[in-house]
């Protein structure tokens, strides 16, 4: 992919991410839904937020998305290229930790010793701290193997993880192909607050930010027909990743919540500050940051507009 500059001369596509397959990605969901931007959109793919957060630094973004953690990162860093400009809130369910087939591992003080695959600076590695918190261990009590997501799934696949912090698809294809099983899932650890990202540049740039605030309100509108087509949905994601309907509807039904945008609040600010301070307290990140320079509340109008 290339690193291009993100001036406010720039003019063309906006230049948006997409994170995973499946539910994930916007490109299916819009064709599912019929919708379809009259700008033109060039889409890259990545495998994880914190992944976006470094295309956003390196001015190749305009627009992504991320969990509240990958930005909490780069506040402890010297760069910040992005602002985030609302919430994607929903399901948490589809974040667990799994464990192979024929494990002995029954419950997260299970895990104490064993060799647990997540992705870093992410939900998976947030989720994984707060659990086993929960049962009194820390993180030295496992042995943490950072993985991409492809390269997760290879190791747990070839049986050199003993359990897998581990988000989005791949849960259904672990399940329907491998026999892996849910040990716990992220609710209770997960806000299922996700953010909206947009390059600081666009965001200067009025026609690009016209461009982002109409990719918004598409991204509402898709939202709410995936809300109210549950099993087409489902039908098409099942397709698209390549497992059994069963998995995907059964994902469905156990969901915490479906997706839809929300704007900038004092409560979003608070979540994602005690997720940078667990992190902080773990000694993840070098300093306590203050995620309130992050925040940027201009499409507030457009995400709370009637649709």
């Amino acid at each position: 992919m290339a690193v291009t500059g993100c001036g406010k001369a720039r003019a063309g596509a906006l230049r948006v991410s997409v994170t995973g397959k499946g539910e994930s990605d916007a490109r299916l969901l819009f064709k599912a839904a019929g919708l379809k931007a009259d700008f033109p959109i060039q889409y890259s793919e990545f495998q994880s937020g914190h992944l976006v957060i470094e295309a956003l630094n390196a001015g190749s973004l305009d627009f992504g998305g991320a969990s509240e953690i990958p930005p909490v990162f780069a506040a402890a860093s010297t760069i910040q290229s992005f602002r985030q400009i609302g919430v994607y809130h929903g399901n948490v369910n589809n974040q667990v930790v799994l464990v192979p087939k024929g494990s002995t591992i029954r419950d997260l003080a299970g895990l104490k010793g064993k060799r647990v695959g997540y992705v870093r600076a992410t939900t998976s590695q947030y989720f994984l701290i707060e659990m086993l918190r929960s049962v009194g261990l820390s993180w030295s009590d496992i042995t943490p193997v950072a993985l991409t997501v492809s390269d997760g799934a290879s190791a747990f696949s070839q049986g050199a993880l003993d359990a897998w912090a581990i988000y989005g698809f791949p849960i259904q294809r672990a399940l329907a192909t491998e026999g892996a099983r849910i040990l716990r899932t992220a609710l209770g650890f997960l806000s299922g607050n996700y953010i909206v990202l947009a390059h600081r540049d666009a965001l200067e740039n009025r026609a690009m930010s016209e461009q982002i605030g109409a990719y918004l309100q598409l991204l509402r509108k898709a939202y709410a027909w995936a809300r109210d087509n549950q099993d087409e949905w489902a039908t098409i994601v099942a397709t698209e990743i390549g497992v059994p309907i069963a998995y995907v509807r059964d994902q469905f039904r156990r969901k915490s919540a479906n997706f839809e945008l929300r704007p900038v609040t004092p409560e979003a600010i608070r979540s994602q500050q005690s997720v940078a301070d667990v992190f902080t307290q773990a000694g993840l990140i070098p300093k306590r940051v203050d995620v309130r320079s992050l925040w940027d509340a201009r499409f507030n109008h457009v995400i709370t507009k009637e649709l």
